[in-house]
């Protein structure tokens, strides 16, 4: 699966469990660790981990593995899937680690093409 599919099925499942301030950054112009973050927070660590989990469930049902899992029990949560990192926090977690700022020279791109349909 294209990475850019991967990112719409991991934003569709982080909305369907009402994650809030989705964000999709292009990073592949930048590092060889991806081609595309997928940042989004949750309300508490009940709906980090359910997100989480919508996500790993919505890409298994499409034959996509996660590389690896980070953190399945915490406020933050790191899924791996090579091209496509899908980083679900806490808000106090996002707000301290500040991803979005570390990785700010990438391409930011507009969920909302990927929630239509």
């Amino acid at each position: 699966m294209e990475a850019l599919e991967i990112v719409k099925k991991a934003v569709k499942a982080i909305d369907s469990k009402k994650g809030e301030n989705i964000e999709i950054i292009s990073i592949s112009d930048l590092t060889i660790l991806a081609d595309y973050f997928v940042i989004a927070t949750g309300t508490s660590s009940t709906q980090v981990k359910a997100i989480a989990e919508e996500v790993e469930y919505r890409l298994e049902q499409e034959s996509v593995e996660p590389h690896h899992i980070e953190g399945r029990n915490t406020p933050w949560v790191c899924l791996d899937y090579n091209s496509v990192v899908v980083h679900i926090f806490y808000k106090d977690q996002r707000d301290f680690f500040k991803l979005e700022r570390l990785w700010e020279d990438g391409k930011k791109i507009d969920t909302a093409a990927f929630l239509e349909d």
